[in-house]
């Protein structure tokens, strides 16, 4: 079984947060904008999975690659708590800070 069913999808989009401490301003400041080129080379490492993903499609009669649709699940997952850090809503730094679950 998959890392990435839906049960577990669920919990690590929408589990019980690990408390963190407040950063100082400055500090968030400084994490916003590193998390911030880290999402554009995200988002540049989705386009090209999306792409590979596609072509591995192609060939193998509409069969996606597992280990490559999991990439793209973490990959959510990732850029999803990095929004949510981005924004306010949670205090707790995505990966490299934090465990990357």
């Amino acid at each position: 079984m998959s890392r990435n069913d839906d049960e577990s999808l669920d919990g690590r989009m929408n589990g019980e947060q690990p408390l963190a401490e407040k950063d100082s301003l400055i500090q968030r400041l400084l994490y916003m904008i590193i998390i911030a080129f880290m999402l554009s080379f995200a988002s540049t490492i989705l386009t090209a999975v999306t792409v590979i993903q596609f072509i591995v499609m192609l060939a193998s009669k509409g069969e996606p690659n597992e280990r490559l649709a999991d990439f793209g699940t973490d990959l959510g997952i990732w850029i999803a708590k990095a929004a949510r850090y981005q924004v306010a809503a949670s205090e707790v730094k995505p990966w490299p800070w934090t465990d990357l679950d």
